[in-house]
């Protein structure tokens, strides 16, 4: 009795191994195909080639795109077109991972876009989502959402005598204050009695942080020149700064 309890186990055991790699082979070979998919839709968007998303897309497909414009199926396949006359690029895909339970699969990805245009070069990154839903016709495109991943903007150099202009305290509300000051020849800021983080300038009074690309500094002037404050804005919102003190303020 305990020899076969002991093949019956090793039996089980098998089986369930054969059973792990199975579903393993499958998953890889399922991301195999979905990539092959998505590489050939971000291959046509050069060329608006409606037929490609048309056979991987699902009826009910709905798109959320880079500029939180939400289309149906219809409306995006409506909307391709080829890129304009010197213009061209290329979508490679990146950190490409796919998560598969039952007849649906969510992946996700990055698309890394390089772009001639009129023979300049851009470079722009997309982290984008989808879900794939299995159909008697194959795996098909049932939801897809791409944001656009923003990147700090380049810096000029700010003259060192243009840097104490910016220095003071600047209030958005009793218990907000914000002090800007010059350390080891760098303009920082930070919260009164907190930690200070260094000022890039894009433009003269526009200034950023590193790693904040979506939000801006813009400071504001009277009709004499003088800083009276500066506006935290993001996605078209403003914070208001006034100016309490510093160079010029009353």
């Amino acid at each position: 009795m305990k020899l076969i309890s002991m093949i019956v186990l090793y039996g089980a055991m098998t089986l369930s191994g054969m059973t792990t790699a199975t579903a393993a082979a499958s998953d890889s070979d399922l991301q195999t195909q979905l990539r092959a998919k998505d590489q050939a839709m971000v291959d046509a968007f050069a060329t608006g080639d409606r037929a490609v998303f048309d056979a991987a897309m699902a009826p009910e497909a709905v798109c959320l795109d880079e500029n939180g414009k939400r289309m149906d199926r219809a409306t995006f396949l409506a909307q391709l077109q080829p890129l304009p006359a010197n213009t061209s690029g290329h979508i490679e895909l990146a950190d490409y991972t796919m998560s598969h339970v039952g007849d649906l699969a969510t992946v996700t990805f990055t698309e890394v876009e390089t772009e001639d245009y009129h023979g300049q070069i851009l470079h722009a990154n997309y982290l984008t989502s989808e879900t794939w839903r299995n159909t008697p016709s194959g795996w098909k495109l049932a939801m897809v959402q791409t944001m656009a991943i923003p990147r700090d903007p380049p810096e000029v150099p700010l003259p060192p005598g243009d840097r104490a202009d910016y220095t003071g305290t600047y209030r958005a509300a009793p218990d907000l204050v914000y002090e800007i000051k010059i350390e080891d020849g760098r303009l920082v800021g930070g919260p009164v009695g907190g930690a200070a983080t260094p000022l890039h300038a894009e433009i003269k009074d526009v200034f950023f942080i590193a790693g904040r690309p979506r939000t801006r500094k813009i400071f504001q002037r009277n009709s004499q020149g003088t800083i009276t404050g500066y506006v935290d804005r993001r996605e078209g919102e403003d914070i208001v700064w006034t100016r309490m003190n510093g160079p010029g303020a009353h």
